[in-house]
């Protein structure tokens, strides 16, 4: 389905944990656990984001306090210069190979690295393989 970035779709489930201060058992502290299920969330495709190259899949969790996006960009692909406006965007690479640009400085992105693009700062993604470079991102709001 090719629908635009701002149209969201999400499932969340919110639980509240019960915890008892183990030196005051009457103490109770509630503590809200949000756990995410992407497969219930519609993937999206779109082509160059930020004015970048190709086609990306997304499923994507947006709320007041988080971004937080499973993305594959695939081959020929990239996510175009942007300004990181509401927070750090973090990105691991979970496969694939490419390259990020973060003001002006080039990174090689490979399985096991994360990418750290602080709020203010300015971006790129390149996907330079042959297959999908599947990533997380979170980006946590300030």
């Amino acid at each position: 389905m090719e629908v635009g970035v701002s149209r969201l779709f999400f499932s969340v489930e919110m639980f509240i944990l019960r915890r008892y201060n183990r030196r005051r058992e009457s103490e109770v502290v509630e503590v809200a656990i949000l756990q995410i299920d992407f497969n219930k969330i519609e993937a999206m495709t779109f082509p160059g984001m930020n004015d970048g190259t190709g086609m990306m899949s997304a499923r994507m969790y947006n709320d007041d306090s988080y971004r937080i996006v499973p993305t594959a960009i695939h081959p020929g692909g990239s996510i175009g210069n942007h300004k990181q406006m509401s927070g750090d965007d973090i990105n691991y690479i979970i496969s694939g190979t490419g390259r990020a640009i973060c003001d002006g400085i080039e990174e090689e992105l490979r399985p096991g690295v994360m990418h750290i693009c602080p709020k203010g700062s300015e971006h790129s993604i390149i996907n330079t393989g042959e297959e999908d470079l599947v990533m997380l991102t979170i980006v946590v709001k300030k």
